[in-house]
């Protein structure tokens, strides 16, 4: 066993023996023998190589790096080079205080991430001319999906099911959208909008600005069409170039959709960056995503907060108005920094100089007998090279740049801001043809005379030492791993190691364009094969496929090959989803997604599946069963016994079983989903094979599949005749994955198992020690839970008038992040621990919740009225407690230091109002100043 699994997992020997004597056992594996039912368990070890040392597997990481070759490309499609500030990306990228928080559900100790995402909104209202935009989405291909389906519930006229695309879109965004219509029964219909007629059959049509092959277009004639029989404007675009070009908003656009990954953001060979969705403030309850807002505090103090949650997936399930969950809130902070840093003016000045460069090449293109675009372009040129095309692919190998094969005639070459004269000079040479500068200007109708980025924030900080201390103020706002625990059931935060995070930020992996050509990226796919075959060997499956960039998107995905498989062997009919009642939010949003019917099923009084309930629905909807979805261990946090047999009575009934893997963090090394009866799988690679949740995002969400299901896994984005594809790039976002590949390699197998059984001796651990103190609510086998335990405050309702937020909030003042609010059941706290968390910090914990357990007794006594006591006033900033009316019925000290185990942080605001934001919902840093904060 490696040294780093001491140093990954946070209980001791000693410390685990001290636990197991308080649980009434004598070892760890008497432990899980009587939590982990045994018709489930492993029939043998994980045959995966022992643990690497944390040197041996960076020098392996970078051996796969080597292998990568880093070309010049100028391919674009929407993906372009970048610099990232240095500042960024050592006090942001690199830094656990921003990619180890957990997304900003607790706005009082997430103002820190929350204002930098209010940037992000910002940045995007101004440079798109819209009224109002989300705070990030996965990727443009699935921003325009969704922009698709969001269109489609605005329109109230029940003919109208088409939905145009522009065949001058982004080939992958093209495929995305008619993989996501299909389920949904949308007809999509490519063709040019120049000639495109558009009746009221259709609902809104998509176009890209500028295009696919870099032509800027007057949008008029299509606008006005759309507009006359009240169709939806929809328009992809290019965030830098709308510093120069007339935004969208002012050329008739409805919802507008993109990608900010060249603010900053590296190529990643495909991720993760941030995309976005921007629209009118009418639409807002229709929008997918977050979207931050503007409240006030019980001081009625300005703070931050996320709005209109009512519309998330976890609340409204099957009529939600997307499966999205993980965003890309860390990318979306960098996006929205660059901004910052570089301003108004520095972003149109590289937009000016990107610019140039692409009109020097076209002019001097031209002068040698190309034939470029006849339109007006920004940084992306078409060139007609007639029958020199293998001649000028075979020249820019031998200069290792990458061009963009358009067609047999055609080939697309798109600058960026890493674009010097030099590089002009290596294309013009490939092309055989010499500089000729260009004095030509942006015709006036496409130029931009609206000002954008006008707030005070992205003109404050252009010293390095100024953005430093910036960036460092809003970290020191919120609450990360970096400062204590973050006990969430179901998200597991668990430890994000230096070591595995260090090559992410290498150039060999986040360097490549994701449609460089094979050969160049030998090193990836060294890297992805190996990690195929480590997740395939620990969940029992047969094939992995990466390319879900999240966990939801993993659902959708594996809801698909289900579809899919059904599909091939003609039984289109099969359509209803099975889903209990205690499933993850967005399992059912998914399964809508996926075209499905969803049914839900009754969970008993145990928490666990209703047999009879479960046998009566796969009977009764038997020649139409599609799937069963299911989480294990339960979303209630135990090991249901029966699995197997619900296993099996879903295959009798010709349905397939989709298994949630957001719980994997209990199963590793003890049972895998693939031998228990899971046709399909997905794994959250941010929860537990340590990627970092990065406050929101990034994450990835791989789905395994038996054999029969392997030929239908998604396909390669840019080819149209592959299986249908669910996110922009062929493997989602791996550019983080070299994360996921060190943790597994520096555990090893046993390294592996042993995490999973300390998660499961910390989960219980905790059960026992609040046991008398609060109820847990569901239990297994022997009383025991898996990796989480659910703690139930309702009757505190009644006897203390209690809220579940004045625990929550009185939890900050202990120095901690809430466990998961109300969540499954409401009014209770579900709480995780992980492997990674130290007996001292588990023990801090539970020690909080015990003193908090004192205060509700003292409301319950009558001797402190709740209205009056530190839990309904809590959290306690500096301020209030320094405040010369103090007021309480309890002393300052009681307020801000509740126990002398508690870990001082001071949250910048007190209880945010979450109705208010949503009555005044303000999305913008133009109605919000950060000296409010202050």
């Amino acid at each position: 066993m490696s040294s780093f699994v001491q140093r990954h997992i946070g209980i001791r020997q000693a410390d685990q023996n001290t636990m197991l004597q308080s649980l009434g056992y004598t070892s760890l594996d008497d432990l899980i023998d009587a939590a982990v039912p045994q018709q489930i368990r492993c029939l043998r070890p994980l045959q995966l190589p022992d643990g690497l040392e944390e040197h041996e597997a960076l020098k392996r990481l970078r051996n796969y790096a080597e292998q990568n070759q880093l070309w010049r490309s100028y391919i674009g499609m929407g993906y372009h080079n970048t610099h990232t500030p240095s500042v960024i990306l050592r006090n942001l990228i690199e830094n656990p205080s921003w990619y180890t928080s957990y997304t900003p559900y607790q706005a009082e100790i997430s103002q820190g991430r929350l204002e930098a995402l209010l940037v992000f909104q910002t940045m995007v209202q101004d440079l798109t001319g819209m009224e109002l935009s989300n705070c990030s989405l996965l990727d443009e291909a699935t921003a325009a999906a969704e922009a698709m389906t969001m269109a489609h519930r605005l329109c109230k006229r029940k003919n109208a099911n088409r939905f145009f695309v522009s065949n001058k879109l982004h080939p992958q965004c093209i495929r995305v959208i008619q993989a996501r219509a299909e389920p949904l029964g949308i007809e999509v219909l490519i063709g040019n909008h120049n000639t495109q007629s558009l009746d009221d059959s259709y609902f809104a049509g998509i176009v890209q600005y500028p295009d696919t092959e870099g032509n800027i277009n007057h949008f008029d004639g299509f606008v006005s069409s759309a507009k006359e029989n009240g169709v939806l404007v929809c328009m992809a675009t290019d965030l830098l170039s709308l510093t120069i070009l007339k935004p969208p908003g002012e050329l008739g656009a409805d919802i507008v959709i993109g990608n900010s990954q060249r603010f900053g953001v590296p190529l990643g060979f495909g991720g993760p960056h941030a995309a976005f969705l921007a629209t009118f403030e009418q639409y807002k309850k229709h929008m997918p995503g977050r979207i931050i807002g503007v409240s006030v505090d019980s001081d009625g103090k300005r703070a931050l907060r996320m709005a209109l949650q009512t519309r998330e997936q976890h609340i409204r399930r099957a009529k939600a108005t997307s499966n999205i969950c993980t965003a890309q809130a860390l990318l979306a902070n960098v996006a929205a920094m660059y901004a910052v840093w570089h301003g108004p003016e520095g972003l149109k000045s590289i937009a000016q100089q990107v610019h140039q460069h692409t009109l020097n090449l076209k002019s001097s293109l031209e002068a040698s007998g190309f034939h470029c675009n006849a339109s007006p372009v920004f940084d992306t040129l078409c060139v007609e090279t007639n029958d020199q095309t293998n001649e000028i692919f075979s020249k820019a190998a031998n200069k290792q740049i990458n061009l963009r094969q358009y067609s047999e005639t055609k080939l697309v070459v798109a600058l960026d801001e890493t674009t010097t004269s030099e590089d002009i000079q290596d294309l013009l040479q490939c092309f055989g043809a010499h500089l000729v500068p260009s004095d030509a200007q942006l015709p006036s109708a496409h130029v931009r005379e609206s000002s954008y980025l006008d707030h005070p924030i992205f003109h404050s900080y252009r010293s390095e030492t100024e953005m430093m201390r910036y960036l460092h103020t809003l970290a020191a706002k919120d609450l990360a791993l970096d400062t204590a625990m973050i006990p969430l059931g179901s998200c597991t935060m668990k430890l994000n190691a230096a070591t595995e995070m260090i090559p992410v930020t290498w150039p060999e992996f986040n360097g490549l364009h994701p449609y460089a050509p094979e050969a160049q990226f030998n090193g990836y796919t060294l890297l992805i094969d190996e990690l195929n075959e480590w997740l395939a060997e620990i969940t029992g499956f047969d094939a992995i496929s990466m390319q879900p960039n999240a966990g939801s998107q993993g659902e959708y995905a594996g809801l698909l090959t289900i579809r899919a498989y059904h599909h091939a062997n003609n039984n289109h009919n099969r359509h209803i989803c099975l889903i209990p009642t205690s499933a993850h939010g967005t399992n059912p949003a998914s399964a809508v997604m996926a075209g499905m019917k969803v049914v839900a099923v009754k969970c008993d009084s145990e928490g666990n599946i209703d047999m009879f309930d479960l046998q009566s629905k796969a009977e009764k909807h038997s020649d139409d069963l599609a799937a069963l979805m299911v989480t294990y261990p339960s979303t209630h946090g135990v090991f249901e016994e029966s699995i197997r047999e619900v296993c099996d009575i879903i295959h009798q009934h010709g349905g397939q079983v989709y298994m949630d893997g957001a719980n994997t963090n209990a199963l590793v090394g003890l049972c895998r989903p693939g031998d228990i009866g899971a046709d399909v799988c997905h794994l959250n690679l941010h929860k537990t094979f340590c990627i970092p949740h990065g406050g929101g995002g990034p994450g990835m969400g791989p789905i395994g599949v038996k054999s029969h299901r392997a030929p239908h896994l998604p396909g390669n984005p840019s080819q149209f005749s592959a299986n249908p594809p669910v996110s922009a790039a062929p493997f989602g976002s791996p550019s983080i994955l070299p994360i996921s590949w060190a943790y597994i390699a520096m555990m090893g197998p046993s390294g592996l198992t042993e995490a999973t059984k300390v998660a499961i001796l910390s989960a219980n651990y905790i059960a026992t020690r609040l046991k008398g103190h609060f109820d847990v609510l569901y239990t297994g086998k022997n009383g025991l839970v898996a990796h989480e335990c659910i703690l139930d405050f309702r009757g505190f309702k009644k006897t203390a008038q209690l809220l579940i937020d004045d625990v929550a909030k009185r939890l900050i003042d202990f120095g901690f992040h809430a466990p998961t609010m109300s969540w499954p059941v409401r009014d209770t706290l579900m709480v995780e621990p992980t492997e990674s968390e130290p007996l001292s910090e588990i023990d801090r914990f539970i020690d909080a919740m015990i003193a908090i357990r004192a205060e509700i007794a003292d409301v319950e006594n009558g001797s402190m009225p709740i209205e009056d006591s530190p839990l309904r006033h809590a959290p306690h900033t500096a301020e209030f407690v320094t405040s010369d009316n103090w007021s309480q019925k309890y002393t300052r000290k009681v307020g801000a230091f509740p126990a002398p185990f508690a870990l001082k942080y001071w949250p910048p605001v007190r209880r945010v109002d979450n109705a208010y934001g949503d009555r005044h919902l303000a999305c913008s840093c133009t109605d919000w100043r950060p000296e409010d904060l202050e």
